[in-house]
């Protein structure tokens, strides 16, 4: 009877030990708005358009942010979303949405994954 209840207090015991240390399910990702231009990721690391334009051929003007992030993206590049007030680039899991918007400032609703520093994309906007 002893035996019995030892090997019993062994298993409560070991059964709440691994109760504690399992990990605890992980929340889903709050839905919040994130707001900069729609860049490249070349141009984005690089912090302006400038460099790639110039080889590119792309000329200065109102639409070579643009035609920049354009080129860049046909040469492999991927869409970002960029701050350039606080120099943040955010990855996007949705390049189709983000590609009409390319070179524009936007609001990007969805969650945020902070492991892999992608925006799940619910929605861009022009701002």
């Amino acid at each position: 009877m002893r035996r019995m209840a030892i090997v019993l207090g062994a298993f409560l015991l070991a059964a709440g030990i691994i109760a504690v240390a399992a990990p605890a399910p992980r929340q889903a990702a709050k839905s919040r708005d994130f707001v900069g231009e729609i860049w490249d990721s070349a141009c984005a690391k690089a912090g302006s358009h400038d460099s790639m334009a110039k080889q590119a051929g792309i000329a200065p003007g109102p639409d070579m942010a643009k035609k920049c992030t354009l080129e860049c993206v046909s040469m492999g590049s991927s869409l970002v979303l960029y701050n350039p007030a606080t120099k943040r680039t955010y990855k996007l899991d949705d390049q189709a949405k983000a590609k009409d918007l390319a070179g524009e400032k936007v609001k990007v609703t969805g969650a945020y994954d902070v492991k892999t520093h992608t925006i799940h994309v619910e929605s861009i906007a022009a701002r």
